[in-house]
């Protein structure tokens, strides 16, 4: 089980690591925009596209890597005050339901979606923009299948850690 949990936990790493080179690319090609336009009056569309193609993978690659290091949102209010089994709990339910559930029902209402862009092969609506628009929407079914993946691993953290207290628990009730 550990094996697997780490497996998942480097691929989320890894990829988590290499996306968040596309922040200073998505930064630099901003400038490079901003120069062009108000510098030489030379404006691209492709360009100005490219940004939100970088900013969707960044953000959908990124995911299940923010989830891995925890820093994804919580009500720390609570959790923070809570022994670790609790915390455990917490993360058990929370991954086994909600993470579940919203990542099944981003894939459920983005499937046809996804599958008309790839059936038709959309580009861009503007003549000079990038004709990518079918991978881009790909990211739609990215996100919610790396964040399962990522999901997994955080319940059988949980599932560990529960099993763990129990059986300190239990070991300490023996030595009473």
């Amino acid at each position: 089980m550990n094996k697997f949990i780490t497996l998942i936990d480097q691929t989320s790493d890894r990829l988590g690591k290499a996306v968040s080179w596309l922040a200073l690319l998505m930064v630099l090609v901003m400038g490079l925009i901003v120069t062009l336009r108000y510098v030489f009056q030379i404006g691209s569309i492709a360009l100005q596209e490219s940004v939100f193609y970088l900013n969707a993978m960044l953000f959908t690659c990124g995911a299940a890597f923010t989830l891995k290091d925890q820093r994804h949102v919580r009500v720390d209010v609570i959790y923070n005050r809570l022994s670790p089994r609790g915390r455990a709990l917490i993360d058990l339910f929370g991954t086994t339901v909600f993470l579940s559930l919203s990542a099944g029902f981003i894939v459920w209402a983005s499937w046809d979606y996804v599958a008309l862009a790839w059936r038709i092969r959309e580009g861009s609506a503007e003549s000079s923009g990038l004709p990518f628009v079918y991978v881009l929407k790909t990211a739609l079914l990215l996100m919610p299948a790396l964040l399962f993946m990522q999901g997994v691993a955080e319940a059988m953290k949980a599932y560990s850690a529960l099993r763990n207290t129990t059986e300190t628990q239990s070991e300490l009730a023996d030595h009473d």
